[in-house]
């Protein structure tokens, strides 16, 4: 067995997995926690009245900001993993990432005007350095392994999951119901007991994710015997041209919309300004993609080609998935019957309570199990992490005490979106190991069910939505079609989602993993703005047609989507060469 060999990992496992994969669902469950603690609470602090101590602002203002802070997260993991990949290392990215993220909330938590923006501009930072290089020291554990790795991924994502359930539960009830600095506050004190959890453990990965050492005979880059193609002068003076072109519009959409047009950089080009910009940014970027497709050896030229087709449907799939904090939770709020009493208030109050106990008990046995099998070597690392559950135990129990003790209950509009991930974490487990059986689909297989069980749930909320009449401002639905939303829009993005990123890591040669997946951050990017830019329009459809309308455009979209990816499956499957 070669000192390369990454089966030395495999001798210490959880669930058969290696130990280091649970150090990182931790590490990764903690990040998530904070970055959707603070995203339940950001657009409803820009939006509370100064008389609940929030800012006041417009939802159309408070959204410009939120869809761009969402996009700027996505799109800053290129410089991390840029970062990481020639200069840092993984390990220390993801360092650097979660303390400039819980710098990023302790800041929020001071509520001022200069401190929130501070606060943004850390998370997204942060978030540039942490998220790629998390999947990349994965993506390295299993690389003897390969067979293992939609199953690794799968878990990890369940450690996602398992951090934005809490996070949204948690820190959203703070917020709400005792003070935004306590909610932003909580997700700051999680992102530092995480970072702590991986310092301390660290040496559980090995070589792994260390200092690219020049000149290095087993680096990523000697054993890769592939074509170089180095980016040229003029390759570098474009792709500078559309960062800058992107970072400005980012920024300057949401400016533009809160001041009204007084500060406008693209003023100049007319009232389109903004969209004549972020065109001519994508059109570069497809140029230079294309013309270097061309440059590559055949073999990785195909598989590049084929990342690609993925990628372009993942844009779709997330445009029409991320309606969930927009036009869904406005459903929510003004188009369903959210009002309980008697025995069906009793019936919520059991089903959050083991909606909360189950989930948080099962990864409290996770986390046993990960003790038992580390606590020798990394005593510190494991007491740091039980210290952290304790105290999410401890809110989770006066959280469920106190709407015990509610005798009035409304369902909050933002509790539905914990359903996504609730159904992940019990739907996960059943879709792993669907995907290591022999009834394994292809990618595109995948890819085509994802988005039909997308457009399924669209057509249940646009079903349930029929009987509103054009221009109603409200109604009351029953809460049924919202819980079979998220449970087929779960089931379509466990088709996606975790996948993707899969055959990222096996179809990309090893020294590009980090930047691909920054390339596949930037289609996730792209998606979250059309999610937005779809949510825009929603009143002016719901207003001519009815809101109902508007929920089978998006059925439609998906379900086209869903019938290419399938019939492509021949080409793709060329393209892949071999890959499974």
């Amino acid at each position: 067995m070669g000192n390369n060999s990454t089966d030395q990992f495999f001798k210490s496992t959880v669930l058969g997995h290696p130990s280091g994969l649970f150090v990182l669902f931790f590490t990764e469950m903690w990040e998530r926690f904070s970055y959707y603690g603070m995203r339940a609470l950001l657009v409803l602090f820009l939006t509370a009245s100064l008389m609940e101590e929030g800012w006041g602002w417009p939802r159309e203002h408070a959204m410009a900001l939120f869809g761009s802070y969402v996009g700027l997260v996505y799109l800053s993991t290129m410089m991390g993993g840029y970062f990481a990949d020639k200069i840092i290392g993984f390990r220390l990215a993801v360092v650097v990432g979660a303390l400039l993220m819980t710098l990023g909330h302790a800041s929020m938590a001071i509520e001022t005007s200069w401190s929130i923006y501070l606060g943004l501009g850390l998370l997204v930072i942060g978030n540039g350095f942490f998220k790629p290089n998390m999947t990349s020291i994965i993506s390295e554990m299993y690389k003897d392994r390969p067979e293992k790795k939609d199953g690794a991924y799968t878990i990890f994502y369940m450690g996602v999951n398992a951090g934005a359930f809490l996070g949204i539960l948690l820190c959203g009830y703070l917020g709400e119901k005792v003070g935004w600095s306590l909610g932003f506050g909580l997700a700051g004190i999680f992102m530092l007991f995480g970072l702590i959890q991986f310092w301390l453990a660290q040496n559980i990965f090995g070589t792994i994710g260390l200092k690219p050492k020049k000149d290095d005979k087993n680096s990523i880059e000697a054993l890769d015997n592939d074509k170089r193609v180095p980016f040229t002068s003029w390759q570098l003076i474009l792709i500078f041209l559309m960062i800058a072109l992107g970072l400005l519009w980012i920024i300057n959409a949401p400016v533009a919309t809160i001041t009204g047009g007084k500060f406008d950089i693209f003023n100049f080009l007319g009232s389109s300004g903004n969209n004549i910009a972020i065109l001519t940014a994508l059109g570069l970027f497809l140029i230079l993609l294309i013309y270097r497709f061309t440059q590559y050896s055949n073999i990785t030229r195909d598989r590049l080609i084929a990342v690609s087709f993925f990628a372009l449907l993942s844009v779709f799939f997330w445009a029409i998935f991320e309606q969930s904090p927009g036009t869904l939770t406005i459903f929510a709020k003004d188009y369903t019957d959210r009002t309980l009493d008697g025995s069906s208030a009793t019936i919520f109050r059991i089903v959050n309570s083991l909606m909360t106990i189950v989930p948080l008990s099962i990864i409290t046995w996770v986390l046993y199990l990960l003790f038992k099998q580390t606590y020798g070597k990394y005593s510190l690392s494991n007491i740091v992490l039980s210290i952290s559950f304790l105290i999410v135990w401890i809110i989770a129990i006066w959280m469920l005490v106190d709407q015990f003790n509610d005798d009035n209950l409304e369902i909050p509009a933002s509790w539905f979106s914990v359903l996504n991930s609730l159904f992940i974490i019990t739907l996960a487990p059943l879709f792993s190991k669907w995907w290591e059986s022999k009834y394994n689909p292809s990618a595109n297989g995948k890819y085509g069910i994802g988005m039909l069980l997308l457009g399924l749930g669209m057509a249940c909320v646009a079903f349930g939505a029929m009987g509103i009449e054009p221009g109603a401002k409200t109604a009351s639905v029953s809460m049924v079609w919202l819980v079979l939303v998220y449970l087929f829009h779960t089931m379509g993005e466990l088709c996606i989602s975790p996948v993707g990123l899969s055959y990222v890591s096996k179809l990309v040669p090893a020294r590009m993993i980090a930047f691909m997946f920054g390339v596949w951050y930037l289609a996730i990017a792209i998606g979250m703005k059309g999610a937005g830019v779809f949510g825009e329009n929603v009143d002016k459809i719901a207003d001519e047609n009815g809101i109902s309308y508007f929920f089978w455009i998006l059925t439609i979209i998906s379900i086209i989507a869903g019938v290419i990816s399938i019939l492509f499956q021949p080409i793709i499957k060329k393209l892949m060469h071999g890959v499974r």
